[in-house]
């Protein structure tokens, strides 16, 4: 017979990281997704799994009317419909990857 002791930490790892302008905070509005993505800890979200529903809608919406929403494209070039809706694109496909994931995010 024998003992067996282990003394174990689990240490947060990233396992998705994206970045995106600001710039884009109206077409979030616009799409109902920007508290989701920029302030999910004002409405309760704490875990990947918590984003999956309202991303899905709004990148479907996104999807559906493209000129609405590049009409809130920044003037200056950081900001443009064609990066944001790829980024909520990629960032709800990191979720359902990972649902239970923490969400963090930093502004």
């Amino acid at each position: 017979m024998s003992l067996n002791v282990y003394l174990e930490k689990v240490q947060p790892t990233t396992i998705y990281e994206a970045n995106i302008t600001h710039n884009l905070g109206r077409m979030a509005r616009e799409a109902g997704i920007y508290e989701a993505l920029w302030r999910p800890e004002e409405i309760g979200i704490t875990k990947a799994v918590q984003l999956i529903e309202p991303m899905t809608t709004g990148l479907a919406l996104l999807k559906s009317d493209p000129a609405r929403f590049e009409a809130f494209n920044s003037p200056n070039g950081w900001g443009m419909y064609k990066n944001f809706a790829p980024f909520v694109g990629k960032y709800l496909e990191a979720c359902r990857e990972c649902p239970d994931a923490t969400v963090r995010a930093s502004r």
